[in-house]
């Protein structure tokens, strides 16, 4: 049995990862402030002996001092095989992105203090979850921008927004570091666009697309929609691709994984596929605002991964669509 530490554990990753460690048997110890999500969507894991919860701040530093002590008690009854802290925890709505303190002390200081946890306890293994933000206007290809492909990112003259991925980027070279310094096991993983019949806020594309087709009939989006192609990555899959990389122990090496499907989509097939799982036809769409240096694909290049584990995405997109229709209209 393993001992798993998740921040953010509410989250789209942190919620269903729970559920699949403790099918397999683990124990996890999860905390969530409840920033971008609710308690509704670990209800069915609160009775659960291998299961604790703790409403905790990642930036609260008395409430990690105690979530510290939590996890030294619990290892020193030897009952674990190793002990892994993954951080599920961001600032991931869109309308933060342009505030650079808003992101920054959770997505950078918050993580970093987190690691260093997780190095004192004397953790096995720190999962860090990035963001394929951090591709940014023209670092995509034909086949998909790769992990080792230079980054470019917008700069501070052309968009606050690079701040968000700016971050995000900074975590990467404190996981690199402390794995070349052999403080700890560990990688980080560049999701694409996670979603899940889980999410309770219509903050992302999808569930503002759904929420407001089953509202109104039709959906606002930004200009930067009429030529924008994305791919989504369910969080059924995003979790399946944690647990891939902590069963391959040579993939642990501080590296960083792109993980996404192949299957690409403009935005406005997009709300064509929801409204045609609403049961709506011609769907009027509208168009208000528009975002700076929103880039016009984002395609990730997903063969690092399935070469150092088995992970390979499962639901597609027209069956994940189908989910969260399904669940959001419960």
């Amino acid at each position: 049995m393993d001992l798993y530490v998740i921040s953010g554990v509410t989250g789209m990753t942190g919620n269903e990862l729970s559920r699949k460690l403790i099918g397999f048997g683990d124990r996890v110890i999860g905390f969530d402030n409840f920033f971008a999500s609710s308690i509704r969507t670990v209800e069915d894991l609160l009775e659960q002996e291998r299961f604790s919860f703790y409403e905790y701040d990642l930036n609260n530093t008395e409430q990690m001092e105690r979530l510290q002590e939590i996890v030294r008690s619990e290892m020193e009854e030897g009952r674990f095989n190793r002990v892994v802290y993954v951080n599920c925890a961001a600032v991931v709505h869109t309308e933060h992105f342009y505030h650079v303190n808003r992101t920054f002390e959770t997505n950078v200081l918050g993580m970093k203090a987190f690691l260093e946890q997780a190095v004192r306890v004397g953790a096995d293994t720190f999962i860090n979850c990035s963001t394929s933000e951090v591709y940014s206007m023209n670092s995509w290809g034909e086949h998909g921008v790769a992990e080792s492909d230079y980054i470019t990112m917008a700069n501070a003259e052309h968009s606050q927004r690079t701040s968000y991925a700016t971050g995000k980027l900074l975590t990467e070279f404190f996981m690199k570091e402390a794995v070349m310094e052999h403080k700890i096991k560990g990688c980080s993983i560049r999701f694409a666009n996670v979603y899940s019949k889980n999410e309770l806020y219509p903050k992302h594309i999808i569930p503002h697309i759904i929420n407001q087709l089953r509202e109104t009939g039709g959906v606002e989006l930004l200009e930067n929609s009429k030529v924008n192609y994305r791919t989504f990555l369910h969080n059924e899959d995003s979790c399946g691709a944690v647990i891939a990389l902590l069963q391959a122990e040579d993939a642990l090496d501080g590296s960083v994984y792109n993980v996404a499907t192949d299957e690409e989509i403009s935005i406005i097939d997009l709300v064509k596929l929801c409204a045609e799982k609403l049961g709506l036809k011609d769907p009027q769409i509208t168009f208000n605002g528009y975002r700076e240096s929103d880039p016009k694909r984002r395609l990730l290049n997903t063969d690092k991964i399935k070469a150092r584990t088995d992970w390979r995405p499962h639901i597609t997109l027209d069956q994940g669509i189908e989910m969260c229709v399904k669940e959001m209209g419960a």
